[in-house]
C-alpha cells in the first residue's frame, strides 16, 4: 500500500501502522481513511496528503 505525506507539516502516513491514536487500525489504505480524517500532527484535512514513494 501507498504512503502519503501532509504537505503541510511532513507527516506520512504509511497504511501499516494506521493512525490507531485516531482509531485507523493497521492495515488501512489511506483511500479508506473516512473523510473526516485529518494530519494528527496539524490536522488538516486528507485533500492536503500527496503520495509518496
Amino acid at each position: 500500500m501507498d504512503k502519503y505525506e501532509c504537505t503541510a507539516c511532513g507527516y506520512v502516513y504509511d497504511p501499516a501502522v494506521g493512525d490507531p491514536d485516531n482509531g485507523i487500525a493497521p492495515g488501512t489504505s489511506f483511500e479508506a481513511l473516512p473523510d473526516t480524517w485529518v494530519c494528527p500532527q496539524c490536522g488538516v484535512p486528507k485533500d492536503l496528503f500527496v503520495k509518496v514513494g
